[in-house]
Order: C-alpha cells, then sequence, then structure tokens
C-alpha cells in the first residue's frame, strides 16, 4: 500500500520537496509535482525530517523511572525519604525501586543511609539508583537478599552495586518489565525517536530482560548490545549487534569511580578501572574473530587510554564501527587514536547540561582545568571522529532535542557542535554506528522511518561539510533545522513505513 505525505517542509537531499511516497518500509519518491497513491496524509506544512535514534539507552529502568519512582529533581535526603514512604503505603509490600537522586546539591551532602530507608519502607526491600546509576543507596533487606555486607550505611558501589542491582531487578515480574519497556519504547516514539540502541548485559539488566525487550512488538526498533567481558556466545545467540556497550571498564565521576590519571579534586582517589589493556584487547580479538561489534563504558582518561591501547594491539579493527560509550575525558592525543581507528564516539551531550559549566558537579569532582576539557564534541568533528547521541536514560531523561540543544550550547565555549552536526549526531549518526547505512535520510529507496514536526525551519544553507565524523552527501539544499533553543512537538513517527505515534490519534501501537 502506498500513501502520499504532502503539504510539508523536507528536510531531504536534493532540490526543496513539498510531498513524498512511501510505498511498504521504502521511500520511492518525493518531489512537488504530487503524483496518485492509495492514501494521501495531509501534513498541514509540519517538517519531517528523519527520525532521531537514542545511541544508548536502559529501557527497562526509563521505563520504571517513567512509571514509578523517579528521584530527579529531589533538593533533600528528607524529600526522598518522603517519596519512599508514599510509594511504600501504596505498594502493598511490593519491592521499591527508584533511580535519580543526586546529593551534590543538597543540604545534608549525603545519600539516604540504610536505616532510614528501613524506617520509611516499613522493613522493605528499597533500591535507589544515584542520578548516574553507578551507585546506589539499599534497605537492609535488600543488602542481606543480595548478600553484600561491606558497604557503608546503604551505599554501594563497583561490584557490590552491581550485585544489589541484580538483585532488585530479579524482583521483578515478568509482566512488570515488560510493562516498563513498553513505556520507555512508547515515550521513545512520542519524543519522535525511531530506534534506541538498548546496552545491556550481566551487570545491567540480564538476558531475560533483553529477551524481553528484544520480543516486543513496539514499532520501534531495538538495537542489543550485550556488555560481558570474554562472551561473545549470548551476542551471537541472541542474533544481536554488538558483544559491548555498557561493558564497565570504569564507573562515573559523580560516584568517583571514573578511572582517572589523576586523583579527583574532592576525594583521594584516582578512581576504579576494572580491566587492563590486555583483557580488553583479547575481548577485541575474540570479537573481530566472530564479526560482532564491540563497545566499552569509558568515562575518565585512564580508561579511555587503557580501551585505546587495547585496540591499537588487535589487527582488523577499523571498519568494524567500534564504540566508546560516554568517553567524556578524552585528551587531545585520544581524539586522534579514535579517529585514527575509525572509532564511534557514542555521546550523551546532556550530561554536560547537567554537570558541565564553571558550577557544575564536574567543577566539584576535578577541578575547573580538568571539567572544561571533557567532552570535546567540537574537536571529535573536527577529527573525523563519528559521533552518536544518546540519553543513557535514565540517568538523563530521553529528549533528543535537549541532546541537540546540549551539543551546541556546550558548557564550555569553543567545545560545542554547530545545529546541523548535532541534529546529524543525533538521527544519522546513530543509524551508522549501528550498521545501518541507509537510514537517517529522506531518500528514494531509504527506509520510510521519518518524525514529523511542529516547527517552523530556518533558512536552508547549502553545505558539503564533514560533520559530526559522519561524510554528508555534498550539494545538500534541505530545508534549514528549527531554532534548537525551543522542543517541537513531535506530531507523527513512522519507522519503515508503519506509524508508531500519531499525535493527533494518540495511537499506542
Amino acid at each position: 500500500m502506498s500513501t502520499l505525505y504532502r503539504n510539508a517542509v523536507l528536510h531531504a537531499p536534493g532540490p526543496p520537496a513539498t510531498a513524498f511516497v512511501v510505498d511498504g518500509d521504502r521511500i520511492v519518491w518525493t518531489g512537488t509535482a504530487e503524483p496518485g497513491a492509495d492514501e494521501t496524509v495531509d501534513l498541514g506544512g509540519a517538517w519531517v525530517a528523519p527520525a532521531f535514534v537514542d545511541a544508548h539507552v536502559h529501557a527497562t529502568s526509563t521505563g520504571l523511572m517513567l512509571t514509578g519512582l523517579d528521584l530527579h529533581g529531589c533538593a533533600s535526603v528528607a524529600e526522598v525519604l518522603d517519596r519512599v514512604e508514599r510509594t511504600a503505603r501504596a505498594n502493598g509490600g511490593r519491592p521499591i525501586l527508584g533511580t535519580g537522586w543526586d546529593e551534590t546539591g543538597w543540604p545534608e551532602r549525603r545519600a539516604p543511609t540504610a536505616a532510614e530507608l528501613d524506617r520509611a519502607s516499613y522493613g522493605g526491600v528499597v533500591y535507589l539508583s544515584r542520578a548516574d546509576v553507578h551507585s546506589a543507596v539499599a534497605s537492609s533487606a535488600l543488602l542481606a537478599l543480595a548478600r553484600v555486607d561491606d558497604h557503608d550505611s546503604g551505599l554501594v558501589r563497583l561490584d557490590a552495586h552491581h550485585a544489589v542491582r541484580r538483585v532488585a531487578y530479579g524482583s521483578l515480574s515478568p509482566s512488570h518489565v515488560a510493562d516498563a519497556q513498553r513505556a520507555a519504547l512508547h515515550e521513545a516514539a512520542r519524543l519522535g525517536i525511531g530506534s534506541v540502541h538498548e546496552m545491556s548485559g550481566p551487570e545491567v539488566a540480564g538476558e531475560a530482560d533483553l529477551v524481553s525487550l528484544l520480543g516486543l512488538d513496539t514499532g520501534v526498533e531495538v538495537v542489543g548490545y550485550w556488555g560481558d567481558l570474554g562472551d561473545v556466545e549470548t551476542p551471537a545467540r541472541l542474533g544481536i549487534r554488538g558483544a559491548g556497550g555498557d561493558l564497565f571498564c570504569d564507573g562515573s565521576i559523580g560516584s568517583h569511580t571514573a578511572a582517572f590519571h589523576s586523583p579527583y579534586a574532592d576525594a583521594e582517589t584516582t578512581g576504579a578501572l576494572r580491566y587492563d589493556a590486555g583483557e580488553v584487547a583479547s575481548h577485541i580479538a575474540a570479537c573481530v574473530a566472530a564479526g560482532l561489534q564491540t563497545g566499552f563504558h569509558v568515562i575518565g582518561d585512564r580508561a579511555v587510554d587503557t580501551v585505546l591501547d587495547a585496540f591499537e594491539r588487535v589487527p582488523g579493527v577499523a571498519g568494524g564501527r567500534h564504540r566508546l560509550e560516554h568517553v567524556e575525558a578524552a585528551s587531545p592525543e585520544a581524539v586522534r587514536r579514535m579517529a585514527a581507528l575509525g572509532i564511534v564516539a557514542s555521546v550523551q551531550p546532556a550530561f554536560d547540561a547537567e554537570w558541565g559549566g564553571p558550577a557544575g558537579m564536574y567543577v566539584d569532582r576535578l577541578g575547573a582545568d580538568r571539567a572544561a576539557a571533557l567532552n570535546p564534541y567540537a574537536a571529535f568533528a573536527a577529527a573525523g571522529v563519528p559521533m552518536a547521541f544518546g540519553a543513557d536514560a535514565p540517568v538523563t531523561p530521553l529528549d533528543p532535542w535537549g541532546g541537540v540543544r546540549a551539543a551546541v550550547h556546550h558548557g564550555t565555549p569553543g567545545s560545542g557542535l554547530s545545529p546541523r552536526a548535532a541534529f546529524l549526531a543525533a538521527t544519522r549518526g546513530g543509524y551508522r554506528a549501528a550498521g545501518d547505512d541507509e537510514s537517517g535520510v529522506l531518500a528514494v529507496g531509504a527506509p520510510a522511518t521519518f518524525a514529523v514536526w511542529d516547527a517552523e525551519p530556518l533558512p536552508a544553507r547549502p553545505t558539503d561539510e564533514r560533520v559530526a565524523g559522519w561524510s554528508t552527501d555534498a550539494g545538500w539544499s534541505e530545508a534549514g533545522l528549527p531554532d534548537v533553543t525551543k522542543t517541537p512537538e513531535c506530531l507523527r513517527t513512522v519507522v519503515r513505513g508503519r506509524t508508531v505515534w500519531n499525535a493527533s490519534a494518540r495511537d499506542r501501537q
């Protein structure tokens, strides 16, 4: 069945176009002289562009945040405990899972304790992950179930945190998990996101969780990654894209577990490096032999350098689109090495918006000079390092326009991107990072994956520049982007010809 979409402004290559035809899952025509079709949809002058990709998500925990205990914005320990108590009263004794607290701006300057959670939950099972999801507080009941004794008043990091999280997520019923995943994918579709890259692994949510997600039919594409050092069998058996992703080589800056060469400014530690270059190289070699994409969670400069050392030991990595997730503390030399290896930088611009700038958490943890060097997006683009944008939801919410805005208005002057480069990284960059070279463009023969926006585009500027590390087609004269300081409303999201969000009908397909 063919559908003519008319009365639109297309962000597409070639001469200006006001209409396009979709037949099945492909775009078969674009232009102005409208042909016939089985169905016609009038878009009312809306702006149409490739659908966004979120290149780093955790669907179950995102869905739990959307439907349950979201602690983002809590201003104190007391407010967290109040929300836990209210949830416990409504929960009927079921486990309480929440996320998003951040103590750095609280008057107490500390996390809740296990004893406080015990009182607020009436002795229940409680797991509350910090905003960065690299540490958490747990109730005494959960700590006992996880057999974790080495903890500081309920605050768990590193291996203890992984153990507690496995038990917490294991307490959820399959139907609860599936409902949370559907909520996350529905939210993605509502925001104009056509594809998400799920970063799974035994330390994140487990195989059953990933199988559940891959089995859902919401229309939003799910690209799966499994991060477990040395395990290439599980990704091959599940038929997913990569043996990597959130394969944790270090932790996070907020939890003092990202691995740096120099100590933190506010703590006597350099963080935690989990693997050496030899161990990482062995994993990369196994993935190359199996034809799998690798990916590594690296935030601190010591973790980044260690993984790059490993890549340089393994022949045949060029062209594999291997990924570094987050890669916040990449030195100029690391950027050069990434470009030479063809490594994709899978980054989260909302991190800089949340924690960057002269008064942000990065400065507290690292000092002003080191903080200003984080998230060097302009350097990546200048060196030709391909970029793909994600939110790392639930660490930061699904918000693709917010990510574009954060990349343009970087907290460090000179480190941001142009609007065009940022939009490309949030759309076509995400598809290409997962090996899909067809999607992310509105052109004849391309998959019909697009979003329709209530937005007025700015004047177009033809370009043949190389932006966001991905080579663009020369001579584009597409309609310009909307004002990125605003967030337009998504009117419709279509993935391979299937409407997965329609604002007028509030479809939940």
